[in-house]
């Protein structure tokens, strides 16, 4: 039986690792962050990953920079190991050590979308398509040979949450289905194309601000490239305001400036883009407030959302 190391962190790597206990592949140890506070409390809290090993038993390593203490993996003799969303990179002394190599989870199409939010970026970008691309690991950043790939289609009303979940599960499929002729080294293994890399670097604060000056398309996909996190936002009346969902809206308003509340019904408000068509906001979250339906906020103060308020 050969031996395996799983590093992730997150809720995305949770299936990846069940699938190769499910399989009853022996993983003799997983390696993931630190526990980190979480919340306006900042409680300790153990990442999803961690949570699931303790579950089975299996030995959990959490230490704060890989680099420093990357030699304790070597007293576990692992033949492998497997990485998913682990988030720091891994040392070349490491990678090297293995018999089998390092291989990751990586959810896009590589060499499209490396980086930490391949997700995000597919929907921010307006993909019609995404996967998932099992590879080799190398020094750089998502660059290794590419031992499988899955692609799915991105739909309509998909969000990073949908997607997130599906690739996740896609992830620990095409795992389970690669690692056979990868044990006994007669897996596929093809170079990336540099010339088609693309990145999707971590989303910074300044990228979640809606522009409504974008089309309607575009400001669509960004509300849902940032859902349910980081969550896009705007500002109304002087105040920040997190826009948790919309959808696009039939109605087109030429008479009006991008930014601008066009219409208000019962349940929504309909902002104006730079192509005259509109999104209809159906959830929002007013500054030091929860997050609400805008039906429940009008419900309380009609006078809340006002045709020619102008969202900036």
């Amino acid at each position: 039986m050969k031996k395996i190391i799983f590093m992730g962190t997150p809720h995305f790597a949770v299936p990846v690792l069940e699938s190769l206990i499910q399989a009853n592949y022996e993983v003799v140890l997983v390696v993931t962050q630190p526990d980190r506070p979480v919340g306006r409390k900042r409680v300790l809290t153990a990442p999803p990953v961690k949570e699931a090993a303790l579950k089975h038993n299996i030995p959990v390593y959490q230490p704060e920079k890989l680099k420093d203490s990357y030699e304790t993996l070597f007293t576990y003799d692992a033949d492998l190991i497997v990485t998913a969303a682990y988030g720091q990179l891994l040392p070349k002394e490491l990678l090297e050590h293995p018999p089998l190599g390092c291989i990751n989870v990586h959810a896009s199409l590589l060499p499209k979308l490396r980086g930490g939010a391949p997700i995000h970026y597919a929907i921010l970008q307006g993909e019609k398509e995404t996967g998932i691309s099992i590879m080799y690991m190398a020094e750089k950043l998502d660059a290794g040979d590419i031992i499988s790939q899955k692609a799915i289609r991105i739909e309509e009303e998909d969000h990073v949450g949908s997607l997130h979940d599906k690739l996740s599960e896609i992830g620990a499929q095409l795992l389970i289905e690669t690692l056979p002729a990868l044990l006994e080294k007669t897996n596929d293994r093809v170079e990336q194309d540099e010339t088609k890399a693309t990145f999707a670097a971590n989303i910074a604060r300044e990228q979640e601000k809606i522009d409504f000056t974008r089309t309607q398309e575009e400001v669509y996909n960004h509300i849902r490239g940032l859902h349910p996190w980081p969550v896009a936002y705007t500002t109304h009346e002087g105040k920040t305001m997190k826009v948790w969902w919309g959808k696009k809206a039939i109605n087109e308003y030429p008479s009006k400036r991008a930014g601008e509340i066009a219409h208000v019904d019962e349940e929504a408000i309909y902002v104006v883009c730079g192509d005259k068509k509109a999104v209809r906001i159906t959830e929002v979250q007013l500054a030091g407030k929860k997050k609400m339906s805008v039906k429940e906020l009008l419900r309380g103060n009609k006078q809340l959302f006002q045709v020619g308020q102008v969202l900036e």
